[in-house]
């Protein structure tokens, strides 16, 4: 006699096959990653083709593997709330924090000069 498999038995292997398939996509798209590397492309063109190819990873982690997409819509809301705030914090110190190093760059002994005669220092 055969027993009949309960609906969240069912639900369960679903699941896991789910994932399984989401790991390989995962991987197909980190291969492709790899080769556009190497072809020659712009770097404009590279760098949008990474960048779209990473955010399709991260949204489909985030999604599937935190099971955002089983939650209630306010959580996964909340989740983005966080994520806007992380990345405008994340913008608002690269920009505090920016300097134009290129002047000091292409004149390092005049700018030595000019930090050794601000300190009072005459040894350069």
């Amino acid at each position: 006699m055969e027993h009949a498999q309960p609906a969240s038995a069912i639900h369960e292997k679903s699941k896991f096959h789910t994932f399984v398939q989401l790991a390989m996509i995962l991987a197909v798209i980190t291969g492709v990653e790899i080769i556009v590397i190497f072809l020659p492309f712009s770097y404009a063109a590279l760098f949008t083709t990474l960048a779209i190819l990473s955010a399709v990873k991260f949204l489909a982690v985030i999604f599937w593997f935190m099971h955002l997409i089983y939650d209630r819509a306010l959580c996964t809301i909340i989740f983005f709330i966080g994520m806007v705030l992380a990345a405008g914090t994340m913008a608002a110190l690269l920009a505090l924090f920016r300097t134009d190093r290129s002047e000091a760059a292409a004149k390092p002994l005049e700018t030595m000069s000019m930090i050794a005669s601000s300190t009072g220092t005459d040894r350069v």
